[in-house]
């Protein structure tokens, strides 16, 4: 099954022509469902302290002050949790994937917001720091015309581009990854992406790509950041993630599928990467509405 397949797809008010849109509103509640869209979006939320999050697979409660990228496709939304606030302040930009084409991202002056467009496919979350500093950008906007927004859009995205402290929230994004500076790396990904369920063994990848164990285990230490058992566990832990949240599996039969043969160990790999057990994370679902 696809992973959109059972979630909304907005269709945003979104022209060819337009540059970006901004909507600015003062909410009692967060309703809409959970969702994606081809379109990119910064959300900045003020005064929702206690809303969760929710982007891809990651979940989250929010700070007074909220300031995150989503990228194209990437399901998202934020839900009604904890928050006693009913004039929770919402402000969100939309702009198309091609708003910035190739030729232009390649100038040196926009790499910055050319590698948070990247980034963006797993969904940014700004430090309480950055959103702080933005804010008076953000609530001015509605109040300028058409072309003083765009200037302070710009200033906003570059701001953003080299902001320190930038999470990534989702441990998958729609979008392929791309390794097109790395053959070896590509092929590693893909191999472990086809044959996850399975048992898969440093041997196993290290001859694919022609290494020693030594050797590869830098090469990926260093490619990565993780020792390869955390990454074939990270991406282990991101199907069983998705299927959670849209397989009606039980919780064994699931760390099953995912390579797992022990379920103490599924549990125990699954908090430590989303900081939940895999049953409450599939709780923390529950009450976000799909269209089935």
């Amino acid at each position: 099954m696809s992973e959109l397949e059972n979630i909304l797809r907005e269709i945003t008010p979104l022209s060819p022509e337009d540059s970006f849109l901004v909507f600015d509103r003062i909410k009692a509640s967060f309703d809409f469902p959970y969702h994606y869209h081809p379109e990119i979006e910064i959300n900045f939320v003020y005064k929702g302290k206690g809303y969760r999050r929710m982007i891809g697979d990651h979940t989250g409660e929010i700070g007074d002050i909220e300031l995150v990228l989503v990228g194209p496709n990437l399901p998202h939304c934020w839900a009604n949790y904890k928050c006693k606030n009913r004039k929770t302040h919402e402000i969100t930009i939309q702009f198309n994937q091609d708003f910035f084409n190739q030729s232009m991202m390649q100038k040196n002056i926009l790499k910055p917001i050319n590698n948070l467009m990247k980034d963006s496919i797993r969904g940014i979350l700004f430090s309480t720091k950055t959103a702080e500093k933005l804010k008076d950008s953000f609530l001015n906007l509605s109040k300028m015309n058409s072309f003083e927004s765009f200037i302070e859009i710009m200033k906003i995205l570059n701001e953003l581009a080299i902001a320190e402290d930038k999470t990534l929230l989702s441990s998958y994004s729609i979008e392929l990854e791309t390794f097109a500076d790395n053959d070896k790396m590509k092929a590693i990904h893909d191999f472990v992406h086809k044959n996850f369920e399975n048992k898969i063994t440093l041997d196993n990848v290290a001859s694919l790509v022609n290494m020693s164990n030594v050797t590869f285990n830098r090469f990926i230490k260093k490619r990565t950041g993780k020792t390869f058992i955390n990454y074939l566990n990270e991406i282990r832990i991101s199907y069983a993630a998705r299927w959670l949240m849209e397989k009606n599996l039980t919780v064994f039969e699931i760390a099953f599928e995912a390579g797992f043969n022990n379920i103490a160990n599924f549990n125990k790999v699954f908090k430590s990467i989303k900081k939940t057990t895999p049953t409450e994370f599939r709780e923390q679902f529950k009450g976000v509405k799909k269209i089935e």
